[in-house]
């Protein structure tokens, strides 16, 4: 299955794991790559530009396809030290940087001098088309669906990607609300060239998280997720638990950041993956957990996509054309 993704950034199959905080390690990413996928290590779950070098060369020797690192660039009192953690991926020879949060302009130039190709993740029409006048190799469009932060349009996917394929000319990757073969032949035919995958590759053998993990999204439904933040306009989507609950209450009550800025602490939605512990903190996950049923590996999930995506363009879809 060849498409402009697929050509342009060299892989097998048009399907990508996106940076997922304190999941995006070597074990998935190589995992990914070796089934034929663009995975990415996730540069901020590593605690310094030193220890994302060395997670870059662990995956290097799981893998010998290409792989690449998402930079998360989002606003904060004391951010990271993001110039240092570019650097690495530069240094490193990484083919591939998957960017987000915000716009990548200061980055463009030492992405560009060292032979790395950027694929920018958006939630929004004018802000993939402000990606790709900035000279962008690829998109990925996030839709409402998604984990993590879908963005204040609140704009679903069936509508998001083919918005975005009329004015978008370079590959772009279909994102939120993604998980098997009918999400990859339906993002194919609102124009996408692929889709990115988080909360289902979760729940495969290799993600680096505790099993409680992985059985709960096998349980849940597509309505056990909150939307926090919302009054605060960062809209997140995490699962639904104790915590996430007390937080939409919180702030519904017109609460500030301030009232749940330790519930939400990235400390204890690390606990989480560590533990199991599911109700220790927030963590991410997508709407697209009411479609996972097992917990298979990362090849047997790629090469189930792929197959079925097939016999699905091939069989049921061509039966119709009379």
């Amino acid at each position: 299955m060849r498409t402009r993704f697929t050509e342009v950034f060299d892989v097998e199959h048009p399907i990508v794991q996106g940076g997922m905080q304190w999941v995006g390690r070597a074990e998935l990413t190589a995992a990914v790559a070796n089934a034929g996928g663009l995975g990415f290590i996730t540069a901020l779950t590593q605690p310094t530009p030193e220890a994302l070098a060395a997670e870059i060369a662990r995956c290097r020797g799981l893998t010998d396809k290409p792989f690449g690192v998402n930079l998360t660039i989002l606003p904060s009192i004391s951010p990271p030290p993001y110039a240092e953690y570019r650097d690495v991926i530069v240094e490193s020879g990484v083919p591939v940087v998957e960017t987000a949060g915000s716009n990548p302009a200061e980055h463009m130039a030492a992405f560009r001098s060292g032979g790395v190709k950027v694929l920018h993740k958006c939630t929004s029409v004018r802000h993939a088309v402000r990606a790709q006048e900035l000279g962008v190799d690829g998109i990925t469009i996030d839709g409402f669906e998604c984990a993590g932060h879908p963005g204040e349009d609140d704009i679903p996917g069936l509508i998001l990607i083919p918005a975005a394929a009329e004015e978008i000319t370079i590959p772009m990757v279909a994102s939120g609300g993604f998980g098997d073969a009918r999400g990859l032949v339906a993002a194919l035919a609102l124009g996408a060239d692929g889709i990115s995958m988080g909360t289902r590759f979760l729940a495969t053998t290799e993600a680096p998280v505790h099993e409680n993990v992985k059985r709960h999204l096998v349980e849940a439904s597509e309505r056990d997720t909150e939307l926090i933040f919302r009054p605060l306009r960062n809209t997140a989507r995490v699962a639904s638990n104790q915590v996430s609950r007390e937080v939409v209450a919180v702030l519904e009550r017109g609460g500030a950041f301030e009232d749940v800025r330790e519930l939400v602490a990235g400390a204890r939605g690390r606990k989480v993956f560590e533990t199991g512990d599911l109700d220790l903190g927030v963590w991410t996950a997508g709407l697209v957990q009411g479609l996972i049923r097992d917990i298979p590996t990362v090849a047997d999930l790629i090469g189930r996509i792929v197959d079925e995506a097939e016999e699905l363009i091939t069989g049921r879809l061509n039966r119709l054309v009379d």
